[in-house]
């Protein structure tokens, strides 16, 4: 056992982290869990000695730090943590409500930072550990319609991902932003998938790429979520894991098309961007 992690996984109790969950235990991996219904938890993931469930209410940070000190108490420490929950939202930036839209924020981003607040003073007295935060290939690319808020904050979460790695690095402490394509789970479900309350009807290419993901793309994915499970757990026994970390094919194109682009506009405009110091006066 002395050589099996204790894994802190937000968001259990269906899609990637209930694989995720499952795949550990079967390994001999302990596992403290989190969902907002410990029943619906354990009942998807049965009995197990290694196995933690716990409920939690990640924007509360007091909720968060019982569920720290709950799984410090029974299993010692926490060596591997990933931020998983979270749910998407799809409607055009004016249709969605500043309500809606810092909602999206509260869970996606907040509730992550919450995490990790509360983990860090644990591994810093351990010097050891590894923070995975799943943010999206929509948080390397913003060009799809109507995801312009879930893609900031998936943006957000790469982005304090970086400066976290920089950060924890002296603690012997790791970071990775994890960036799937599209993986067969239920993110594409009516409880997953929040949509406007206000839809405006010009929004055409909005309302077409709604109806696409909810009607076409769901539940014909081509990411097996087990698959991209086994490249994390790979990770995360890796010496030399990955400050990005991109997940299917379908994510790699996107990327290599983002990073083509902006070498391109880069290029384009790099005489007239970079004049741009103050003229060096001559003696």
């Amino acid at each position: 056992m002395e050589n099996k992690k204790v894994w802190f996984v937000t968001g259990a109790s269906k899609g990637l982290g209930l694989t995720l969950v499952k795949k550990l235990l079967s390994k001999g991996n302990r596992v403290a869990a989190t969902s907002r219904s410990v029943n619906d938890l354990s009942k998807a993931v049965g009995d197990n000695d290694n196995f933690l469930p716990l409920s939690v209410d990640l924007m509360s940070e007091e909720s968060v730090e019982t569920a720290v000190n709950k799984t410090i108490s029974k299993f010692g420490q926490v060596d591997v943590v990933v931020n998983n929950a979270g749910y998407g939202m799809i409607g055009a930036l004016e249709e969605l409500s500043d309500q809606e839209s810092r909602e999206n924020f509260d869970v996606n981003v907040f509730g992550s930072l919450n995490v990790i607040r509360k983990l860090l003073p644990q591994m810093r007295k351990q010097q050891s550990g590894h923070i995975f935060n799943i943010s999206s290939i929509g948080g390397f690319s913003g060009n799809f319609p109507g995801f312009g808020i879930y893609c900031a904050t998936k943006f957000a979460v790469a982005g304090f991902t970086e400066s976290l790695a920089a950060e924890v690095k002296s603690f012997g402490i790791k970071a990775t932003v994890v960036e799937p394509g599209y993986f067969r789970t239920e993110f594409l479900t009516s409880g997953s998938l929040a949509v406007p309350t206000n839809p405006i009807d010009a929004y055409k290419d909005v309302r077409d790429s709604q109806t696409a993901h909810q009607n076409d793309i769901n539940n014909q994915q081509p990411g097996d979520p087990a698959k991209g499970c086994d490249v994390i757990i790979a990770a995360a026994e890796s010496e030399h894991p990955p400050l990005h970390l991109f997940l299917g094919p379908d994510a790699y194109h996107v990327a290599n098309l983002k990073i083509a682009d902006v070498q391109q506009d880069m290029e384009t405009w790099k005489a007239l961007a970079t004049a741009t110091n103050f003229d060096e006066v001559e003696a």
